[in-house]
């Protein structure tokens, strides 16, 4: 488990919980299986409605990650992005998930957003 808390960082947990990625700049590192298999336990274990993802640093998301969000919306867990990086915001964009998350874009964050 010590692996998967390197991978996934909660900030926050209850019917709102906060995910983050310690800053990392790529996710191509992370094991999405992993990663799943955490952020389930975590939904479970904390009656979780809403996932949010804190996306600080990241610049670059894999599609498994995409997917990820994806199969999380099936579930009707609402999900919610912080932060994203204009190519993430553009990622998403082109995937359409911007129509079915929320983005937001935090003071502050480095990422040229508003």
């Amino acid at each position: 488990m010590s692996g998967q808390q390197e991978m996934l960082q909660v900030y926050q947990g209850g019917e709102l919980t906060v995910v983050g990625f310690g800053g990392r700049e790529i996710l191509g590192q992370i094991d999405i299986t992993k990663c799943r298999s955490q952020l389930l336990e975590l939904i479970k274990n904390n009656g979780t409605k809403t996932l949010a993802f804190d996306l600080r640093g990241v610049k670059l998301l894999p599609s498994g990650m995409l997917g990820l969000m994806a199969s999380l919306l099936k579930m009707k867990i609402a999900i919610h992005v912080y932060s994203p990086s204009n190519d993430v915001r553009e990622v998403l964009k082109v995937t359409g998930l911007t129509k079915v998350i929320t983005i937001h874009d935090l003071e502050g964050d480095g990422n040229g957003t508003t």
